[in-house]
């Protein structure tokens, strides 16, 4: 499954995923496989268990994200064009 960080507490290790309309899925540092801790708004897939009637994300894992906030920028790889040339 994929979804978006709802909330992360860096000081308890843990935090809540983006359920739609059900109920939100927690997720904990141990569960986290390629970073340290989430952000919020960022994308994860995951896979959801039920632990004690709570929904609980497993194996989650941070997906690519956009490192250009500027929308506008349009040479996000950096290559450099001299004047006059198209690409």
């Amino acid at each position: 499954m994929q979804t978006v960080v709802k909330k992360w507490f860096r000081d308890k290790d843990s935090g809540f995923l983006e359920n739609g309309s059900g109920p939100d899925i927690m997720v904990r540092k141990a569960d986290l496989v390629n970073c340290k801790f989430l952000k919020t708004g960022a994308t994860v897939e995951f896979e959801c268990h039920i632990d004690e009637q709570v929904l609980t994300a497993k194996k989650v894992k941070l997906l690519a994200q956009n490192k250009f906030k500027n929308p506008k920028n349009r040479n996000p790889g950096g290559k450099k064009f001299p004047f006059g040339v198209m690409t």
